[in-house]
């Protein structure tokens, strides 16, 4: 992720219209905004999983994520695990490490990748 300039804003994420993206099982919900020119764009999401929420895919983008209600698990490929609580975090590059989401409680995350 590369921060090239932008002017200063900010966000009412209410006001953000929020976008569905079905998991194998589940929902996610996005609200999404775009900051900078391509191809150094930088995409900022609140986003919120549904109780027994499992991604369809693993994903490379790279992303610092933040917990903000909620569990969330993240596993990766190698098999290791991982469990996000509410003032959690995670940061990973792109390509690095493949991983994939999933909750059973629900959750509610800050993402900008």
């Amino acid at each position: 992720m590369k921060l090239d300039a932008f002017a200063f804003g900010t966000t009412n994420w209410n006001e953000i219209e929020k976008t569905e993206h079905a998991g194998e099982t589940g929902m996610a919900y996005w609200r999404t905004q775009f900051f900078g020119e391509k191809p150094n764009q930088v995409r900022v999401r609140m986003v919120e999983y549904t109780p027994g929420y499992l991604a369809d895919h693993w994903c490379q983008k790279g992303h610092v994520l933040f917990c903000l209600e909620g569990e969330l698990e993240t596993a990766l490929e190698d098999g290791r695990k991982f469990l996000l609580t509410p003032g959690m975090s995670y940061q990973v590059g792109d390509n690095a490490e493949p991983h994939q989401s999933s909750t059973k409680t629900g959750a509610r995350l800050f993402i900008v990748d």
